[in-house]
């Protein structure tokens, strides 16, 4: 039986530094997807937004805080394919055109990316696709329409025939409408044609609207307001209504699987939710350098030389000065609260012997929301402390874009990563921070919780008796997760460094191992196809 054709939607894709058309991990994931679909010749395409400006790139002000600027960017390597549609968005009609990915650009499947930036349409639904994740309800709904309904026209009109839709996460679900109309009003046609990713437990991340104001828009396209109340609410759910016009779903690790479950045990007449843990490119992100060197010295000699090109960099933008024989901890992901990017900072004083007796050397990077006003202030709390502490650094601009993550990841000796549990879905960064010999220290949540193993191959944060699954309120948590951290950090991990190179290096390989064995994306591209695209007996 030959395989199904499917047609990935994502809001985000980051496939490459020059196409600047992702945020951060959603777009680091389906990047990575449509990168292995290519590299194993699967039968998909892929389709998202050309952002103008994208997320925007970050850069700190007169006043030393950090603000957001948007750049406007041409991509002469995308092939106009001359394909245009038309769109009904609050009762007007929008113009969408089709630049083409081609496969041998960047080795993907072929991407269509969209766009309302062209001459037929208004200045107004021009600049609709301008801004990823744009903090105007009414636009971002529009960019729904324009990613599900406007994707699904462009590849029928490009002659695709798709066997089924993957919605990766809920903003492409207009797409799940109008399949609807094409199928004669067959709910259980469409849902035998669509699967569904959800990414997050976080509230940010399972979009809600009012159902009034998605239907004024023709998110829905024909169909009832009573009838998608019934799919999602009144405050209509993205990820309700997916689940439910799904023939299957999934989590990204096999803890959120669990989660998901627990999450959306209440919706009736829900699909399943299986997890298929995520994977990150391994082609892509791990450095020729390292792979197969297993010996001591030589894995020493080649994370050294790695450390160096990244404190290179840090000295052209920063001017500070990083040692490589000083142990280096990154921090880089997305500038959010219940990431806690200050875990580490909670006591000063603690943290500045280990700068001062120089122990350890520390590096932030990542993004807020712009419209994120605490991820924000996180942000310009870090700068401030970079300020005065020359052993703590923050590269800020443009932003955390794929070339700096691959010098992270490349010159770090542990990558950290201190969610609250069970809020980080995945944390695929760590993934391929691993792959180039980093040490993943990790709260025990998301990917962790399957591919980092406690003094073999990284270092866990958890009660060492248990999981610590009961729920503290905020401030114990944090405070059992600080000391938790901090003791393993100065009794384990910086000892082992200093003092035993071949327990560290024994680390490294084991890392590296890991990550190779089993979180490359290219796995994670197959197992999509054998557990979920494929129509098998659940």
């Amino acid at each position: 039986m030959p395989l199904p054709k499917v047609a990935y939607f994502s809001m985000e894709m980051a496939i490459e530094q020059s196409l600047h058309t992702y945020s951060g991990g959603l777009g680091f994931l389906s990047g990575s997807h449509m990168r292995s679909a290519g590299h194993l010749n699967l039968p998909m395409v892929g389709v998202s937004i050309l952002w103008g400006v994208g997320y925007g790139d970050q850069q700190v002000g007169a006043d030393g805080n950090v603000e957001i600027v948007y750049v406007k960017r041409e991509y002469p390597f995308l092939k106009d394919t001359g394909l245009m549609v038309e769109v009904q968005i609050f009762g007007q009609p929008v113009k969408i055109k089709a630049f083409l990915l081609k496969p041998e650009t960047f080795g993907t499947v072929p991407i269509y990316f969209l766009t309302t930036d062209i001459p037929e349409n208004t200045p107004e639904h021009r600049s609709w696709s301008d801004k990823l994740y744009d903090g105007d309800q009414k636009i971002r709904i529009a960019q729904e329409i324009i990613l599900g309904i406007g994707g699904l026209r462009i590849l029928k009109a490009a002659g695709e025939t798709m066997n089924l839709i993957h919605m990766n996460e809920g903003h492409a679900l207009p797409a799940v409408f109008e399949l609807l109309e094409d199928m004669g009003g067959d709910v259980e046609k469409v849902r035998q044609s669509t699967v569904f990713t959800t990414h997050t437990p976080v509230a940010a991340g399972n979009e809600t609207h009012n159902v009034h104001l998605l239907a004024e828009a023709g998110f829905f396209g024909n169909m009832p307001v009573q009838e998608a109340i019934r799919l999602g609410g009144e405050d209509f759910s993205l990820t309700v209504a997916a689940l439910r016009m799904s023939r299957l779903s999934n989590g990204v690790s096999q803890l959120h699987g669990l989660v998901a479950n627990n999450m959306w045990h209440w919706v009736d007449n829900r699909c399943p939710i299986i997890a298929v843990t995520n994977g990150t490119s391994l082609q892509y992100w791990q450095d020729p350098r390292i792979h197969n060197v297993e010996q001591c010295d030589k894995l020493w000699a080649v994370k050294r030389e790695m450390k160096v090109e990244l404190f290179d960099y840090i000295k052209k933008t920063t001017g500070k000065q990083f040692d490589p024989d000083i142990l280096t901890v990154v921090w880089a992901r997305r500038f959010t609260e219940y990431k806690r990017p200050t875990l580490i900072l909670q006591d000063l004083e603690r943290i500045k012997k280990l700068f001062n007796g120089k122990q350890i050397q520390l590096i932030y990077a990542g993004k807020f929301h712009p419209n994120d006003t605490t991820g924000r202030e996180l942000f310009n709390e870090v700068l401030e402390h970079a300020r005065h502490i020359p052993e703590l650094v923050v590269l800020t601009g443009p932003g955390y874009e794929l070339e700096l993550s691959g010098l992270l990841k490349r010159g770090s000796d542990v990558w950290l990563n201190t969610p609250v549990r069970p809020l980080e879905a995945s944390g695929t960064s760590g993934m391929s921070a691993n792959m180039n010999g980093s040490i993943h220290f990790s709260i025990y949540d998301g990917w962790a919780v399957e591919g980092t193993f406690d003094n073999i191959n990284g270092y866990l944060i958890q009660e060492r008796d248990g999981e610590a699954l009961e729920f503290l309120n905020a401030e114990d948590r944090h405070k059992q997760d600080y000391e938790i951290m901090m003791n393993i950090l100065e009794n384990e991990i910086i000892p082992t460094y200093y003092n035993n190179k071949k327990r560290w290096a024994d680390l490294m390989v084991h890392a590296i191992r890991t990550s190779q064995s089993y979180f490359d994306s290219d796995r994670m591209a197959i197992e999509y196809f054998v557990r979920l695209y494929k129509s098998i007996a659940i």
